[in-house]
């Protein structure tokens, strides 16, 4: 499922579409431009394994590339989702906790390297040792255009490494 209500999608996002703007070890990396303090839910099934949420600041600069507030979830099947950029306190999860698909897990924000409000979004493999980062994977959401929010999107899935 989408980690965002497709309705809070702003209308200058390409088609209404996530984005991709990434390279190197992102570049499956997605962006969602949607508003500060937008819900984001768990894409699928997981055990939260990483959270920052102490930062209040961000801009369209690398000095900031270490401060945006993130969330890491690892799935059963050895990938793991990532969002991030959320609001200062907007995690709602804590490490070791198990979430459900479509479970509120915080609210986006403009932490971190960021140009705008939005959520980046990932799905990774070959985490570093704190698991908060990895290699991202192509991520595909069927059926995307014809789903609204509470539907399952899709399980998340490899396209190849």
């Amino acid at each position: 499922m989408l980690p965002v209500n497709i309705s809070n999608l702003q209308a200058n996002s390409p088609g209404r579409l996530p984005f991709n703007s990434h390279d190197g070890t992102l570049r499956f990396a997605l962006d969602f431009l949607v508003p500060e303090t937008s819900s984001v839910f768990a894409a699928a099934d997981g055990e939260v394994v990483y959270v920052k949420r102490d930062s209040n600041i961000g801009g369209p600069d690398r000095k900031f590339w270490n401060d945006g507030n993130r969330i890491v979830i690892r799935h059963t099947d050895g990938e793991y989702s990532a969002y991030e950029h959320l609001a200062f306190n907007g995690a709602l999860v804590e490490v070791g906790d198990f979430v459900s698909q479509g479970q509120l897990i915080g609210y986006s924000g403009n932490t971190g390297c960021t140009l705008c409000p939005h959520l980046h979004f990932e799905v990774f493999v070959d985490p570093v040792a704190d698991e908060s980062e990895g290699t991202t994977v192509r991520v595909v959401f069927v059926g995307f255009g014809e789903q609204r929010y509470g539907e399952p999107v899709t399980r998340l899935s490899l396209m190849g490494k």
